[in-house]
């Protein structure tokens, strides 16, 4: 066997399976006892994620250069995958409530439960640390911008903000950020409690990913769901590597910056849909498709990565 089928081999191994296995145990969960989806995502919106945004904030330990690299990276990821949709929906003339989703689907990679999740077992402690400040500042831009266009879809352009600022995960990240400036924390207990809340927050949505994939029983509109998936796949990694040199991202940095820009769509832009019912059906379909291909590209990226 060649070196690098090797590795390909051992990053599929031993860097995906583990979270597909996470993953599968939700989609069998789906298939048997068919749990009610819509209960399970309210519980990650409302509960657990708010509280993994609080605690990643408060447990990040990176220099305020390094921090502010990332979170230009992030930022400037999101917001060029963000024009390619948009021209790409224009090109396809995509309905204004299909528009919405196909943004959601190219701004918002699954950066928390897979990019993080990933990011550990490939490159470690270190790697997984910058995926944190990426997917915290994806988070903050989801709950805010992703659910500006999410309620867009079905809401005026004010009702929509209203909902972003009805967020909970918004007041985690001012509390952090109130925290960490004003160097008080919460009472003992409290800020226990927060820890574990998050601590569940990465399993259980990747449960949620296999109950959603699960319920999968087609593919709505197929056309637009691979017009999505290739941009997501393989404009990310383009995006990654060109804004990691750009800005000057090295080592775990860089590692990490460029896993988390390849990452196939988040499950929260289905909960998002779900919620705010913005095409909820052509969002679960590419989460689908994207998430079962990721394998595919992930595994040459991280490859290339590590040669």
């Amino acid at each position: 066997m060649s070196g690098g089928l090797a590795l390909l081999l051992d990053i599929l191994i031993h860097n995906l399976l583990p979270i597909f296995l996470v993953a599968g145990a939700g989609f069998v969960l789906g298939r048997t006892a068919r749990p009610d989806l819509t209960t399970l995502s309210r519980v990650t919106f409302y509960i657990l994620s708010p509280c993994f945004v609080y605690s990643t904030l408060l447990a990040t330990r990176l220099s305020l250069d390094e921090l502010g690299r990332m979170v230009a990276f992030a930022a400037a990821v999101i917001l060029v995958s963000g024009l390619l949709a948009w021209v790409m929906a224009r090109l396809l003339r995509l309905s204004q409530t299909l528009t919405s989703a196909f943004l959601l689907v190219n701004l918002f990679g699954n950066t928390g439960n897979y990019g993080i999740s990933l990011n550990q077992l490939a490159f470690g402690e270190a790697a997984a640390a910058r995926a944190s400040i990426y997917y915290v500042c994806s988070t903050v831009l989801v709950y805010s911008l992703g659910v500006f266009i999410a309620a867009r879809g079905q809401a005026e352009p004010r009702r929509a903000l209203t909902n972003a600022l009805k967020v909970p995960a918004l007041y985690a990240v001012l509390l952090a950020i109130a925290a960490k400036t004003g160097g008080w924390q919460l009472p003992p207990p409290v800020d226990v409690a927060i820890g574990l809340l998050g601590q569940a927050a990465i399993p259980v949505m990747l449960l949620v990913l296999g109950v959603q994939l699960a319920r999968t029983t087609r593919i709505e509109q197929p056309g637009s769901v691979a017009a999505a998936t290739a941009l997501r796949l393989l404009s990310g990694p383009l995006i990654g590597l060109s804004l990691a040199s750009a800005l000057g991202l090295t080592g775990p940095a860089r590692q990490a910056g460029i896993i988390e820009a390849s990452m196939p769509p988040a499950v929260i832009n289905t909960i998002l849909a779900l919620e705010y019912g913005s095409a909820p059906g052509f969002v679960t379909s590419t989460v689908f498709v994207a998430t079962l291909l990721s394998p595919a590209t992930l595994a040459i990226i991280l490859a290339w990565l590590k040669a």
